[in-house]
């Protein structure tokens, strides 16, 4: 699953937040602390309408956790196993709203799921709530909110010469700005989002008229169409020298499927090329290549209309593998052989 450019700046802020206060780990509150940094994002949104007081929450968890020992910290400051548990919680939470894109307020979610940590403690004695949250994110747009006791987001840093938030943010004799996400957020409708994000529909492009006819080839793409209609051993390969038109026989394929001049079993089927370079690019966490790779297969598996091609198959083996984990053939290996 994609985590946000919101979500992204969050985590890089949670690791700056435990080197300034000599932490050497990174834990929920500092998660909490990089969201208040932010300063914008539905998350940030929702601390908002919560009429929270973010500069008081802020010192209280600084006072907890701030270090008075020097303590080296490195360049890569782990996670806790709690902060571990969350960025799997975020996929989770996303995807009971329907999102294939994880944002902000699923991480928030994702935080106060976990009923032993520092910021729910803090969230607790405002008697806010999980539920209380969830309640406020269902919520398609929360619009404009006072920026009651926020912070300015246009300092990186939430800090000037007085204070570690811009005076300008608080609210001063009963003036308050106000605040309005530019972010967009999209329902996903589609069936398939993973595919839909990793992939790209061959028979659309067929019938919006983008693919060239097929000529020479009838032999190739009717065998292809045999093989597919057997109820097993239905998983064709094409195998040819780079150039000679494998991929253009898929896409003659395509074009048969919309006129129609294959078998019935193969009425309204999608043909969906899969990009596997899309699904390795930015699994930077341990475990995100197999969550992409699990979510398309569930999608294949509830999706029988979907015809998978895999250009350059032989990049699956390896693809994704690391230490203690599954490469993408062996990941496909099971739901290939079971047709």
């Amino acid at each position: 699953m994609n985590y946000s450019d919101n979500v992204a700046d969050i985590l890089r802020y949670s690791h700056e937040e435990a080197e300034r206060l000599g932490n050497n780990y990174i834990g929920p509150e500092h998660l909490l602390l990089a969201i208040i940094r932010a300063g914008e994002g539905k998350a940030f949104d929702v601390l908002l309408s919560l009429n929270l007081d973010l500069l008081r929450i802020k010192k209280t968890i600084e006072s907890s956790i701030r270090t008075s020992e020097n303590v080296m910290i490195g360049s890569n400051i782990p996670l806790l196993k709690s902060t571990e548990k969350i960025l799997k919680f975020i996929v989770l939470e996303a995807r009971q709203f329907g999102n294939y894109m994880a944002d902000s307020e699923h991480l928030l979610l994702a935080i106060l799921k976990d009923k032993t940590n520092l910021v729910t403690e803090i969230f607790s004695v405002e008697n806010i709530s999980y539920d209380t949250v969830r309640a406020l994110v269902e919520k398609k747009d929360i619009g404009s909110i006072d920026k009651k006791n926020g912070v300015n987001s246009n300092d990186e840093d939430g800090e000037d010469e007085d204070s570690e938030f811009s005076s300008n943010s608080v609210e001063k004799n009963g003036k308050t700005s106000t605040f309005s996400t530019s972010t967009k957020y999209t329902k996903i409708t589609s069936k398939t989002p993973a595919l839909d994000n990793f992939g790209t529909d061959i028979t659309k492009a067929a019938e919006e008229g983008k693919l060239d006819p097929i000529v020479g080839r009838e032999k190739e793409i009717e065998r292809l169409s045999q093989i597919l209609s057997r109820r097993k051993k239905n998983n064709p390969i094409l195998i040819g020298d780079p150039g000679v038109g494998k991929s253009a026989i898929v896409e003659g394929l395509a074009l048969r499927i919309i006129q129609r001049k294959v078998s019935r079993i193969l009425f309204g089927k999608r043909v969906v090329s899969l990009d596997m370079a899309s699904i390795v690019a930015g699994t930077k966490y341990r475990g995100q290549f197999e969550e992409r790779l699990k979510a398309i297969l569930n999608e294949l598996e509830t999706n029988p209309d979907v015809i998978l091609f895999i250009d350059e198959i032989h990049t699956l083996i390896g693809a994704g593998a690391t230490a203690g984990s599954l490469d993408a053939a062996n990941m496909m290996k099971p739901a290939l052989a079971r047709g």
